[in-house]
C-alpha cells in the first residue's frame, strides 16, 4: 500500500479558523493498493489535541461518509479498509512535534539496533534458501504430508526450522492470519505461497511478517501484552532465563522506546519509521569500522587453485608441514633413531650369541625389544617431571628448539614405544623362543645348561612359574590396566550409562591406576635382574636406564610434598559459586610465589582426598595481590569439593555475582573454620609464551578462557606499567611485545557469563576505547544474528546496552555475539589489521575446534604477510 501526504498540491498543508477561532491546517493523505485509491483530507485543530475527518474520496471522486468508512473489521482482515482504520488512528494520535532535543536523542541512541535485527533478519535458514530451495521443501512436504495436507505441527520440520517447534508453530499462525486460514491444515500451494513470503528477501516482506508474529489479533497494533508474549516465546526458544525471569521489566523498556507517545500499541508505520533511521544517526559504538585492507585481503588468493603437478603439490604440503611442525619432527626423529639403534645394537649381540643357534632370530627380536622398553621406560619419566620441564621452558633457551609443550604428547608416544617393545619381547618369548627351547634335543639343549640348569626344562609352564614370569605377567597386566583407564573414553568418562565398565571411568581411576606403575617400576628391575641368560650385574643395564630419571622423578615429588605442606600454605579469602557448576577459589598469594599468566597450579584438599591431586589454571594476573582458580565441576572429587565449600558460602548480596557466596576476611567468618587447602605450582603451559607476539588471539571455550583471563588482565597491567604514574611491578623479566589483544570467548549458557563477570567490566572500564584488548564473547545457545528466533533479542540487546551502558546476555558492559564466531572472517580481519606482524594464536577448550583452528593459521600464515603461531590446550 501506497501513501502520499499533503495538500494534494505538493505544497505545505493550508491554515485555516476552525469553528472555535482557533487556528488549525488541514491535511490530506491518499491511500493506493492496486487500482484502488482513497484520498482522506483532516482538520488538525489548535496544537494537534483534535483531529477531525474534513473528507473522504474514493478513485471515482465520490466522498464517503465516516459510517461507510469504518466498519468494525473482522479478525484476520488485510484489506484496505482496515489498514485506514489504522492510518486514521495512527494520524489522529500524532501531536504537534517536540523540541528536537528530546525526541531525535531518543531514536539516535536505540533504533539502530532494532534496524539491524530487522535488516538482516532470516525466517528460513540461510542453507536452506538456496537456488533451487523450493523443491527440496516440496520432498519434505511430500513426505510429511497426510492425504495431500501439511499439519500445522509439522511446518517448521517442512521448512527446515528444527528444534524451534513452538516459533515455528507462532509463525505458520501469522501467516495464516494473514490469509485468512483458519484450518490447522495447508495444501502445497498454500505452503508455495508460505515459502514465497519467508524467503523473500525485501525488507517489506521480513517487517510485514515479523509483525504479524506479534500482532495476535490482526488489528494492526501490538499491545504490550502480544509483546510480552512474543519476547517471552523468544527468550525461551533461546534457552535465556535472565530474560524470562524480567520479561516485564524488559517489554516495558521496548514500549517505551517504540511508543514514544504513550499510545499502549504500536503500529508498523512507526515501527518502519523507527527501522528506517538514517546510517549518519546510528550510535558510533554500534557500528562496524571498516578497513580499507579488507579489499586487498579479499583480492588475495588465500587458497589457491589446486596444482596440477602432483610432485609439486606434494613438496608444498611438505614444506608447509615442516615450517610449521620442524622441532616435533626433529624431536621425534631422534627418538625414533634412538630405538632403532638400540634394536640393531642387540639384535646384532645376539646374532652372535649361543643361544641364537637354538633359539634363532627370536631371541635376537625379544631381546631388542626389551632393550627398547628399558630406555622408554626411562624416557616416559622425563616429560612428566613438571619442575624440570617448566625451569627449561621458562628459564633456559631450549624452548626455541624443543617443544616443551607437546610433553604430554611425547608422554602419550613412548608409552606406545613402550607397548612395542614389550609386545615384542613377550610374544616372541612366548610363542617362538620357549617351544623352540623346549622340542630342541639333547645335543642342541647342551650349551644352554649354563643358562637354564643342567636338567632340561620340564614344560611350558616352568618359564611362567619363575620370578621372570610372575614379574613379566604383574606387568604386562598393571600396563595395560593404566594404558586402558588412560584412554579418553575412559578418563573423560564417555562411556555409556549402561555400560559395565562405566563404574571404571573418570580421573580418579586414570589417577590411581597411574600409580600402580610404582609396582611396574619394582618389577622391571627384578625381572631384570633375574635374567636367564645374563647374570653378570654390570651387564645388566635395566637399573642404569632407570637409576637416573627415577631419583629425578622421586625428587619431584618430594619437592612438591615439601612444598605443599609448608613450603607453599594459602588462606583462602573468598569462595563464590556460579552457574554451570563452576566454583572461583581466591587465596592469599604465598610469599615469593612467582607465576606466569596462563601456568597452573595443583590442588589438594583433605575433606575431599588426602591423596588426590588436581590441576587448575591460575586465573588472576601475576600482578596481583592473591591467587584465584576457576573450578568446572564434572568429577567426582570436583563435585564433593563443590560441595564442601558451598556449605560456607550464602546468596550474594546485590550487586555481587554468583549463585552463593563467602568473604572469608568479614568478620562474620572469622570464627569459622574452612577446609584447608594445599597447593604445588606452579607449571608451565603453553599459553604462558604469550608476551614474544605483537598480537594475541585468545580463544576460548566454555572454562578454558581460565588460562585466557589471567593473560587479558597480564596485558593490560603491563600497557599501564609503562604509563606515568602506575606502580604496578611485573614478576617477569622476559620482554613485553604484545601490544593488542582479540579476546573470543563462546559459552552454551547465558549464566557462564558470570564467571568472569567482574573481569569484563574491568577491562571494559580501563580499556573503555578497545585500544588494547577487544573482548567478543559469544552465547552458542542463541541462534545466529539476523535468524528471526533471535530478532527480538538482538533489539532489546541494543535497547538495553543504550540506556543502561549493560547487556543483557551476559550482565556485563561487553556486547554479546550469537551463535558460534565464523573463524575464517576472525581470522581475517586480523591478517587485515596487523599485516607482517606475528600473532599468537592461543586456544583453550575443547579439541573438536583444533583443527579448524589449526588450518585456518597455517592457511593465513602461507598467503599473507602476517604469521599465525597456533597454541593449544584441550580439557
Amino acid at each position: 500500500m501506497d501513501r502520499q501526504a499533503g495538500n494534494g498540491n505538493g505544497g505545505p498543508p493550508p491554515e485555516h479558523r476552525g469553528p472555535d477561532g482557533k487556528s488549525a491546517s488541514r491535511r490530506s493523505t491518499r491511500f493506493k493498493e492496486e487500482k484502488e485509491y482513497l484520498e482522506v483530507t483532516l482538520d488538525v485543530r489548535g496544537d494537534g489535541d483534535a483531529v477531525a475527518i474534513h473528507s473522504v474520496k474514493d478513485s471515482s471522486g465520490f466522498e464517503m461518509s465516516e459510517a461507510a468508512l469504518l466498519p468494525a473489521a473482522t479478525p484476520g482482515s488485510g484489506g484496505l479498509s482496515s489498514r485506514l482504520k489504522a492510518e486514521l488512528r495512527r494520524i489522529a494520535s500524532v501531536k504537534k512535534p517536540q523540541p528536537p532535543t528530546v525526541v531525535p536523542a531518543r531514536l539516535d541512541r536505540s533504533m539502530t539496533g532494532a534496524r539491524q535485527a530487522l535488516r538482516g533478519l532470516q525466517f528460513l535458514n540461510q542453507s536452506v534458501v538456496t537456488q533451487g530451495s523450493w523443491p527440496e521443501a516440496e520432498k519434505r512436504f511430500n513426505r510429511l504430508a497426510v492425504d495431500g495436507l501439511l499439519l500445522r505441527s509439522r511446518f517448521g520440520q517442512c521448512i527446515g526450522m528444527v528444534g524451534s517447534d513452538e516459533f515455528s508453530v507462532q509463525m505458520f499462525d501469522a501467516l495464516a492470519r494473514r490469509r485468512g486460514i483458519v484450518a490447522q491444515v495447508l495444501t502445497k500451494d498454500e505452503l508455495r505461497e508460505f515459502w514465497e513470503q519467508l524467503s523473500d528477501p525485501g525488507f517489506d516482506a521480513k517487517l510485514q511478517t515479523f509483525f504479524d508474529m506479534v500482532d495476535k489479533n490482526a488489528d494492526g497494533q501490538i499491545t504490550e501484552e502480544e509483546l510480552k508474549e512474543v519476547l517471552t516465546l523468544t527468550a525461551s526458544a533461546n534457552k535465556l532465563t535472565k530474560i524470562l525471569d524480567r520479561v516485564d521489566e524488559y517489554t516495558a523498556l521496548i514500549m517505551e522506546e517504540l511508543d514514544p507517545a504513550q499510545l499502549g500499541y504500536i503500529e508498523i508505520a512507526t515501527l518502519e519509521s523507527l527501522l528506517l533511521l538514517p546510517p549518519s544517526q546510528a550510535p558510533s559504538g554500534l557500528q562496524v569500522p571498516h578497513s580499507s585492507n579488507i579489499s586487498q585481503l579479499i583480492s588475495q588468493r588465500l587458497v589457491p587453485a589446486r596444482d596440477a603437478n602432483p610432485l609439486r603439490r606434494g613438496l608444498t604440503a611438505a614444506r608447509y608441514f615442516l615450517e610449521d611442525n620442524w622441532k616435533r619432527v626433529w624431536v621425534m626423529s631422534l627418538w625414533l633413531a634412538i630405538n632403532a639403534g638400540l634394536f640393531a645394537w642387540k639384535f646384532a649381540a645376539y646374532r652372535r650369541h649361543p643361544t641364537f643357534d637354538v633359539m634363532g632370530y627370536c631371541v635376537c627380536v625379544a631381546k631388542g625389544g626389551a632393550e627398547t622398553t628399558k630406555f622408554n621406560m626411562a624416557l616416559i619419566l622425563l616429560p612428566v617431571c613438571r619442575n624440570t620441564v617448566t625451569w627449561l621452558r621458562s628459564r633456559t633457551k631450549l624452548g626455541a628448539i624443543v617443544p616443551f609443550n607437546d610433553n604430554i604428547n611425547f608422554h602419550k608416544v613412548v608409552a606406545g614405544g613402550v607397548a612395542v617393545g614389550v609386545a615384542l619381547h613377550g610374544v616372541t618369548h612366548l610363542t617362538c623362543d620357549f617351544p623352540r627351547l623346549l622340542h630342541a634335543s639333547d645335543e642342541a639343549y647342551e650349551p644352554m645348561k649354563r643358562y637354564f640348569g643342567q636338567t632340561r626344562i620340564p614344560d611350558y609352564w616352568w618359564f611362567v612359574r619363575g620370578v621372570e614370569g610372575i614379574t613379566g605377567v604383574i606387568m604386562v597386566v598393571l600396563m595395560a590396566v593404566a594404558f586402558t583407564l588412560a584412554h579418553p573414553r575412559f578418563r573423560r568418562s564417555k562411556l555409556g550409562e549402561g555400560n559395565p565398565l562405566k563404574r571404571l571411568s573418570g580421573f580418579n581411576m586414570f589417577w590411581y591406576s597411574h600409580h600402580l606403575f610404582v609396582v611396574v617400576y619394582i618389577a622391571l628391575v627384578v625381572h631384570g635382574v633375574c635374567l636367564y641368560i645374563n647374570r653378570t650385574w654390570y651387564k645388566q643395564t635395566t637399573w642404569m636406564y632407570l637409576a637416573i630419571p627415577v631419583l629425578l622423578y622421586a625428587g619431584e615429588r618430594l619437592l612438591r610434598a615439601l612444598r605443599s605442606h609448608g613450603l607453599t600454605t594459602v588462606r583462602i579469602e573468598k569462595v563464590a559459586v556460579y552457574p554451570g557448576n563452576v566454583i572461583a577459589i581466591h587465596m592469599s598469594k604465598p610469599h615469593g610465589f612467582r607465576y606466569k599468566s596462563g601456568q597452573y597450579i595443583y590442588a589438594n584438599c583433605g575433606e575431599v582426598s588426602p591423596f588426590e591431586w588436581h590441576p587448575f589454571t591460575i586465573t588472576s594476573a601475576p600482578g596481583d595481590d592473591y591467587l584465584s582458580m576457576h573450578i568446572r565441576c564434572r568429577g567426582d572429587w570436583t563435585s564433593k569439593f563443590r560441595a564442601i565449600f558451598s556449605q560456607s558460602c550464602r546468596p550474594p548480596a546485590m550487586g555481587q555475582s554468583g549463585l552463593l557466596r563467602a568473604d572469608f576476611s568479614s568478620m562474620e567468618h572469622n570464627t569459622k573454620t574452612f577446609p584447608k587447602l594445599l597447593i604445588d605450582g606452579p607449571y608451565g603451559a603453553p599459553a604462558q609464551d604469550f608476551r614474544k607476539y605483537d598480537v594475541l588471539l585468545l580463544i576460548g571455550l566454555g572454562i578454558g578462557a581460565t588460562p585466557l583471563i589471567s593473560i587479558v588482565k597480564d596485558v593490560l597491567n603491563n600497557i599501564q606499567q609503562k604509563q606515568p604514574g602506575h606502580g604496578y611491578a611485573d614478576e617477569d623479566d622476559a620482554p613485553f611485545m604484545t601490544k593488542k589483544v582479540y579476546f573470543y570467548w563462546c559459552t552454551r549458557e547465558e549464566g557462564s557469563f558470570e564467571w568472569f563477570r567482574g573481569v569484563m567490566d574491568e577491562v571494559a572500564e580501563r580499556d573503555a576505547a578497545g585500544d588494547v584488548v577487544e573482548l567478543h564473547n559469544h552465547c552458542t545457545s542463541v541462534y545466529e544474528e539476523g535468524d528471526a528466533r533471535s530478532a527480538m533479542v538482538l533489539m532489546l540487546q541494543a535497547l538495553h546496552h543504550a540506556k543502561s551502558g549493560v547487556d543483557v546476555v551476559s550482565g556485563t558492559r561487553v556486547r554479546t555475539h550469537f551463535a558460534r564466531p565464523c573463524w575464517r572472517d576472525v581470522f581475517k580481519r586480523v591478517a587485515c589489521d596487523h599485516q607482517g606482524q606475528r600473532v599468537g594464536v592461543f586456544y583453550c577448550g575443547d579439541q573438536k575446534v583444533t583443527p579448524e583452528l589449526r588450518r585456518l593459521s597455517q592457511d593465513f600464515s602461507h598467503r599473507t604477510t602476517t604469521k599465525f603461531v597456533f597454541h593449544k590446550e584441550n580439557f
